[in-house]
């Protein structure tokens, strides 16, 4: 039996950089791997593929998963078309609770690996529906580190304005571009004046 892999972590950790060096290892050694980004922003509706883009400027074309999309049954047809052995998610805390336990699924019928990768609480410090379930489901948690401007490690994310203020209200999936800035949960709450 494969594994339900969740990294997770606040913005800016490397996340997608992980996923895709991580699928690039798997590909040097002749396995197929389907990658999956989230279509809930910044593509076309109608658009199967996107990308998924590192800060670091790796880059591999992946297909959209949107809310309605079944993975299990997109997994299995993809299966039927040939060779795979290993499935990978970046932006995975958009996935619902449904698409998480078709994930579970996978790893558990078809014996293969599925990773993913995303931010585990969104700027409010909630958790993501997809990562709750993930957090809840994943055989494997790994967390992905980087660090607040004081040097400790990072665990929130802040949404900033276009003046620098962290903002405490919105919606939790924002297509507007925003600056999100990664910080320790001391100088989290006192950006949010808390």
């Amino acid at each position: 039996m494969s594994k339900l892999y969740f990294t997770y972590s606040a913005m800016n950790a490397g996340k997608s950089a992980i996923l895709l060096q991580a699928a690039y290892n798997y590909r040097e050694r002749g396995m197929e791997v389907m990658l999956w980004t989230s279509g809930h922003y910044g593509a076309d509706d109608a658009a199967q593929m996107g990308e998924i883009e590192s800060r670091i400027g790796l880059r591999a074309d992946a297909h959209l998963y949107r809310d309605e999309t079944d993975l299990f049954e997109a997994i299995a047809a993809q299966r039927k078309v040939g060779q795979l052995d290993a499935i990978f998610f970046d932006e995975a805390q958009f996935l619902t609770k449904a698409q998480v336990w078709q994930l579970a699924r996978v790893g558990d019928q078809f014996g293969l690996p599925v990773l993913c990768y995303g931010l585990r609480t969104d700027f409010q410090g909630e958790l993501f529906e997809g990562s709750a379930a993930l957090l809840a489901l994943a055989d494997d948690l790994r967390e992905a580190r980087t660090i607040c401007h004081c040097g400790r490690k990072a665990t929130m994310t802040a949404r900033m304005d276009e003046d620098g203020n962290a903002l405490t209200e919105g919606d939790q999936v924002s297509v507007a571009k925003a600056v999100y800035v990664p910080l320790c949960r001391k100088h989290w709450e006192e950006a949010l004046g808390r």
